[in-house]
């Protein structure tokens, strides 16, 4: 029990004559805390393992939840938007009972282990109510960490520049409660749970509703495939929320093959979507989810459930390279993981780790990539496993480029971005192909003036936790040949400490210097190249062949590769990222896009392709025949 006053305390402030009650069109989760009316609230909790429920509100009586035939507890008390609760869980013989979370609570009162919070989704006043979102042709998406930022209010800040960039869609990295105040958001435990240190859930619907004001789509990335190390106590009462014969890198696998754990994750997308008006989900690693099926169930329930005049984009992060699962009634696209990494070996010629599967005929890769979307279509990888499926019949906008994102940049030991690997000719010349290629692009936040600031992995874990996670993050890299010996391994940045999180903010007060300002200004040049000559011409664009440059064996790291646009206009972009000049063949009259150095395209019209560039074309009438078959 808590005192009548410390409710009192402890109640969010109402706006004067504001409605309190649920608007007609939210989505209500299965679980978690619902204002049925003013001062009403209704508790509903999975807890098949447990043998008594009750529910504390601060400032009332302890009430025992009612159960039901399907494993869930009720209780219905007077309490209200601001309120805080927990559950008490009697399991075994335990007498005194554990307090726990909510599992769907939509907001914590402090950090995982602290009280949950009543939120009612009504509560906030949207300004933006007939925003529908954006197609995803004209779709430009800007990855960011709202921590590193300062929380949603820190990231409204930065709202009006990017608009102005060119980007279209800012995706989210994950926001649900995780342990601590700094971490990336993979380590989430309360996937409902907008997380404390960010701000309410009335500040990131702010932040939603003023990207939309800049014409901005807002996407968020939700992790669906584990939990983190701390602060989950599923186990304790909900057993058959997991599985014990199949282990994760994260530990036991979600046993998806109940039902109510799909309609936890189900809901909890829908919640996203309606609830915050969110335009897109980026799910995370979901090759990691063992019942592949959960995948069409939650894609097709979510589009049913959604008003059919929206935009929204559902997206895939797949080691699987499943195809099957990209088209209109599931999934929107999948980022193009092939794409960055056989890049990524062309730019910077590094070969260790899971680069070692695009290192051997790299260039025809990417020619393959280019062509048909995926690289790994069915073929074994040098790690022995078979995977991917045939990809060459669907568009080039069901696959999302990138040149770094947080994974291929905070993963690696020091968190060194490319502006610090490679140089800044063939930067740039890799740069065309990200933002004038017909996939979708994807800029992780400072990529556009070059930040040469790393971007680091931190959390925040208490002290056990913390040794564990230092630890196990050095011996990840001791195989790797820059970290071999143990000196070496203890340059590698300690996760917790709060240096590392310093050392990861981007240096956005830099972006209009020197150096950083040509590499900015190119990148709006580029941006608007793609909305004025690319994004109308990007529906139903088919990819006609990419020709390797040079050795046509093995290729010279150049490529010329060429699309048919939707006004039988053709798209046309040569690249080279080696240090030597390559032949070209006849490329006839186009419309020279862009240059990344002056002369480049006459040069290359002339059969010779400078080192370090890339040129863009249109051909408003190209020849009957296709020089990139």
């Amino acid at each position: 029990m808590f005192g009548k006053t410390q409710r009192q305390k402890t109640r969010l402030q109402k706006t004067k004559g504001q409605e309190t009650t649920p608007q007609k069109n939210w989505f209500q989760p299965t679980f978690g805390a619902h204002v049925v009316e003013q001062d009403r609230t209704q508790f509903r909790l999975w807890a098949p393992g447990a043998r008594r429920v009750d529910v504390e509100v601060e400032g009332l009586h302890s009430a025992t939840m009612t159960p039901g035939d399907d494993g869930c507890v009720t209780a219905e008390l007077a309490c209200g938007h601001g309120d805080r609760y927990r559950f008490r869980i009697f399991a075994g013989d335990d007498e005194l009972g554990s307090l726990v979370p909510d599992p769907a609570a939509r907001a914590q009162a402090g950090d995982i282990d602290g009280p949950s919070v009543v939120i009612d989704p009504s509560h906030y006043q949207w300004k933006n109510v007939d925003w529908q979102g954006r197609p995803w042709h004209a779709t430009v998406l800007y990855e960011l960490h709202v921590g590193i930022l300062g929380g949603f209010n820190g990231v409204r800040q930065h709202l009006p520049y990017l608009a102005e960039l060119g980007i279209t869609a800012i995706e989210l990295m994950p926001v649900s409660e995780f342990p601590g105040a700094r971490n990336w958001g993979y380590d989430g435990v309360l996937p409902y749970a907008v997380e404390a240190s960010y701000g309410s859930p009335d500040d990131m619907k702010a932040l939603i509703d003023e990207a939309h004001s800049y014409g901005l789509m807002v996407f968020l990335d939700v992790v669906y495939n584990h939990f983190g190390p701390d602060g989950n106590y599923l186990a304790n009462y909900a057993g058959p929320f997991f599985r014990e014969d199949i282990v994760t890198p994260w530990g036991p696998s979600i046993d998806f093959r109940q039902p109510m754990v799909r309609r936890y994750f189900i809901d909890n997308a829908l919640m996203w979507l309606t609830e915050y008006r969110l335009d897109g989900l980026r799910f995370d690693a979901v090759h990691a989810i063992s019942e592949q099926d959960f995948l069409v169930e939650m894609a097709e329930t979510v589009r049913a459930r959604l008003d059919p005049t929206r935009h929204v984009h559902l997206v895939l992060e797949n080691e699987g390279n499943t195809s099957s699962l990209l088209n209109p009634q599931q999934f929107t696209a999948q980022w193009n993981d092939d794409w960055h990494n056989v890049m990524h070996v062309l730019l910077t010629g590094e070969q260790e780790g899971y680069y070692s599967d695009f290192v051997d005929d790299a260039t025809p890769r990417l020619a393959r990539c280019l062509s048909e979307g995926f690289i790994f279509q069915g073929q074994r990888s040098r790690h022995g496993h078979a995977r991917g499926e045939p990809s060459a019949h669907l568009p080039p906008t069901a696959f999302v480029a990138f040149l770094q994102n947080h994974d291929q940049t905070g993963n690696r030991a020091l968190g060194e971005r490319l502006s610090v690997l490679t140089d800044a000719e063939t930067r740039a010349a890799a740069e065309v192909l990200l933002l004038l290629s017909p996939m979708i692009p994807l800029l992780f936040m400072g990529e556009e003036w070059g930040s040469t600031r790393p971007f680091l992995f931190f959390t925040e874990h208490n002290h056990e936790l913390a040794q564990a996670v230092r630890e196990g993050r050095r011996a990840e890299f001791s195989d790797f040949s820059d970290f071999l010996d143990e000196t070496a391994r203890e340059r590698i940045p300690d996760p917790n400490a709060l240096t590392t999180f310093e050392a990861s903010i981007p240096d956005f007060a830099a972006r209009e210097t020197s150096p950083f300002a040509a590499c900015l200004a190119r990148y709006r040049t580029l941006l608007a190249l793609r909305h004025e000559h690319i994004v109308p011409r990007l529906q139903d664009a088919k990819a006609l062949g990419t020709k390797v440059l040079g050795d046509e064996m093995h290729g010279d790291k150049a490529v010329l590769a060429r699309w048919r646009m939707n006004d039988d206009t053709h798209l046309v972009i040569a690249l080279n990222l080696g240090q030597q000049p390559v032949a070209t063949p006849g490329l006839g009259v186009g419309q020279l896009l862009y240059e990344t150095a002056d002369g480049a395209a006459r040069a290359a019209e002339s059969g010779r392709l400078p080192p370090r560039a890339a040129v863009a074309w249109l051909q408003h009438n190209p020849g009957a025949e296709e020089i990139c078959a």
